[in-house]
């Protein structure tokens, strides 16, 4: 019985970690998205920064290293200046 339960636990771990990199994958998605229509961009402009801002946010930003380079390459793209930036890198990197 006991032989069965570890096969039955790891399978259910890799079920549930494939559910929350679906939900983060959401959550960078809608982010993109929200930034995209404050700064007011259409068309080619808006495609462009989707992309960017898409690929410059990894999925998983778990050490404080990785989470730092996210947050830079963010405000980058958002082309974030001075108190703005620092109030922009203060909130990203308070998240999770």
């Amino acid at each position: 019985m006991k032989m069965l339960r570890v096969p039955l636990l790891v399978i259910g771990l890799l079920l549930s970690s494939q559910g929350f990199a679906a939900t983060a994958q959401q959550n960078k998605m809608t982010t993109c998205n929200a930034d995209a229509t404050a700064k007011a961009l259409k068309g080619d402009e808006r495609k462009a920064f989707m992309s960017n801002c898409l690929k410059a946010t990894p999925v998983d930003a778990s050490t404080p290293q990785e989470r730092m380079k996210t947050c830079n390459a963010t405000a980058t793209t958002q082309a974030l200046k001075g108190d703005a930036r620092k109030a922009f890198m203060s909130e990203c990197l308070k998240k999770k």
